[in-house]
């Protein structure tokens, strides 16, 4: 019986050990899907980190779509995305993990100290029962020896020849036995009853109780795990609203892509304020010798000596997207031809239509093509090298509209500059006040070379904001309204300085010669220069050297040549270097080469060594 009561003692303790085993178990899994929760919020973070705009760049600028803005409320969203699985994980860790490996703690102690109870309460028990088991032991062999003395006592009494005193000793031994084997009794009586009590105690009273509390105990872990259960579930529940809240703005964000407005501020972006070009000619072949160049939308013929207006860069034309810069036209459009000599009259009036330029026989176009398939660029006008270099600080590189936008975008800042200089003064022109009514808080002279700074800096940032509210009222006046810019005509755009386009090809190289037709059937394809190019870039304009006063009226009817009247004064950029040819300009619109017997020049000093 004592046995198979163990054995449930034994069975009782392995099952509470493997509920034991369970929670620790659960435990180990939760901690795990909180490690996961942080795993999984820290990729979240770094994925919306790299994918965010980084500072002072262009990836910057491209976020005013609303597309990108969209998409950059959605990486924003992920980061509140992630901070939710966050709270998920320290929710977990303290509300089930930390609290279970305390509960486990408590769990341990509590079964280690019942099941204490319970083997003493066996122990008792069994030691109980061993006195009983004495005691009858004692009291059986008490009896037989009594039975022994007194079978003895009868034998002596019936045999005749013992005598008296022998017989006497035989009957009180037989007395003695039987008072042992009495009081042997009583004790096994009472050995018994108090085994008796001390057995029901123990199986109605100590045992049942140390087995409730075991059941207790093992029902209140069952407990406990079904609510951490519960507790995982609501952990994430909680957060199911603000993650709905984050799904929700990314719908909104999606919903708030406007494409008309994005369309409308690349349009904005990209527009120059060109119009498209007109119809191209057709060139007529049949007569080899007497081809000439078409006109079309990208040039206008300059045959009258008048110019066009123009509406442009500072002194450059612009190219559409698909005319690329080359060799080739600054070959056909440069004047390859000696300078005229200055005429015999002393008016130049007596000749009608100026000096004219020698005939030369033509040069067949493929010789010309050729010319320019084995002629060596000149490094300095591919944009490739110098891709990265600052452009012009007036910004006449680019077309009229976004030279506009970027000048007025420098006087936004320069007036912020102002404003920031000119707080910076207000602020020491008062602490110099203090120091002068209060002199014991400061040397209100130690404020004098600042604030000279301050005005210093003031003055040049008004000076450069002037400058480039010239520029911009120059472009503003130069760009027609905006309501008839369906009505400009392509012709309009002619282009600005063809030298320099000349000039990129050859290196600033004087004109040798010239591709010429008879004067009635001359023209000038005039080739504009435009940011969109690829390949090439527009270069810096020359500065001038100089100044000069025509001494006769020369008509510039060859490609790279400019028009002057008799006493007119203009700027030279470029001096004779040999071949005859000056180059001057007329104004930010016009420059290009007269004959040098034609002006009279004068160089400022030190103009080479500047």
């Amino acid at each position: 019986f004592f046995d198979s009561l163990q054995d449930q003692f034994d069975n009782l303790e392995k099952h509470t050990q493997w509920g034991i085993d369970v929670l620790e178990k659960y435990i180990k899994f939760v901690k795990e899907r909180t490690e996961i929760e942080l795993s999984y919020a820290k990729q979240l973070r770094n994925l919306s980190k790299k994918y965010q705009p980084k500072k002072n760049s262009k990836e910057e600028e491209e976020y005013r779509y609303t597309s990108t803005r969209a998409f950059l409320a959605t990486l924003n969203e992920m980061n509140d995305y992630a901070g939710q699985h966050e709270v998920i994980s320290e929710n977990m860790t303290s509300l089930i993990t930390g609290e279970l490996t305390r509960y486990v703690q408590e769990l341990k102690q509590e079964r280690k100290s019942h099941f204490h109870d319970g083997r003493k309460a066996q122990q008792h028990i069994e030691t109980c029962w061993k006195q009983l088991e004495a005691s009858k032991r004692r009291f059986e062999r008490d009896c037989k020896e009594a039975d022994r003395a007194q079978q003895y006592f009868e034998k002596m009494d019936a045999d005749i020849n013992v005598t008296k005193a022998d017989v006497e000793k035989a009957r009180q031994q037989a007395q003695l036995r039987h008072q042992m084997a009495e009081d042997s009794k009583a004790e096994y009586s009472s050995t018994l009853q108090k085994f008796n009590s001390e057995q029901h105690d123990h199986y109605y009273t100590h045992i049942p109780n140390i087995f409730q509390k075991i059941q207790e105990m093992e029902e209140r872990r069952i407990v406990r795990m079904g609510e951490s259960m519960k507790t995982f579930a609501e952990v994430d529940r909680q957060v199911i609203p603000i993650i709905g809240k984050c799904l929700d703005e990314i719908t909104k964000a999606a919903e708030s892509i406007d494409h008309k407005n994005d369309s409308q501020l690349a349009i904005e972006a990209f527009k120059s304020g060109f119009e498209p070009p007109g119809d191209v000619d057709f060139e007529d072949f049949t007569q080899p010798m007497k081809r000439t160049v078409s006109e079309s939308s990208l040039s206008n013929s300059r045959g009258d000596g008048k110019s066009e207006p123009k509406f442009g860069g500072k002194s450059k034309g612009k190219l559409w997207p698909f005319i690329k810069k080359n060799k080739l036209m600054s070959l056909l459009t440069s004047p390859h031809q000696p300078p005229p000599p200055p005429p015999a009259s002393a008016s130049p009036s007596a000749v009608p239509n100026g000096p004219q330029s020698p005939k030369q026989q033509k040069e067949p176009l493929s010789h010309r093509f050729n010319e320019f398939m084995t002629s060596k660029p000149k490094i300095h006008c591919f944009r490739s090298l110098k891709r990265g270099g600052a452009g012009p600080e007036d910004f006449s590189n680019l077309p009229p509209e976004q030279r506009r936008k970027k000048l007025q975008q420098k006087v936004d800042e320069l007036n912020k500059d102002i404003q920031k200089e000119m707080d910076q003064r207000d602020a020491l022109t008062k602490m110099k006040d203090v120091y002068i009514k209060n002199p014991q808080m400061g040397d209100a002279a130690s404020v004098d070379h600042r604030l000279a700074e301050l005005g210093q800096n003031i003055e040049k940032l008004r000076l450069e904001v002037q400058k480039f509210e010239g520029w911009l009222a120059e472009v503003e006046g130069r760009l027609p309204a905006r309501t008839e810019q369906a009505r400009r005509q392509s012709g309009l755009y002619e282009a600005q300085n063809t030298s320099a386009v000349n000039s990129c090809a050859q290196d600033r190289e004087s004109p040798d010669g010239s591709y010429t037709e008879e004067q009635s059937q001359e023209t000038e394809m005039k080739v504009p220069a435009t940011d969109f190019d690829d390949e090439f870039d527009d270069e810096e304009p020359l500065p001038t050297i100089g100044t000069c006063k025509a001494l006769y009226t020369f008509e510039g009817q060859n490609e790279g040549t400019i028009s002057v009247a008799e006493g007119e004064m203009l700027y030279v950029i470029e001096e004779d270097k040999g071949d005859g040819w000056t180059r001057i300009r007329r104004n930010e619109d016009e420059e290009g080469y007269v004959p040098t017997s034609y002006v009279e020049v004068y160089l400022d000093k030190n103009a080479k060594g500047a």
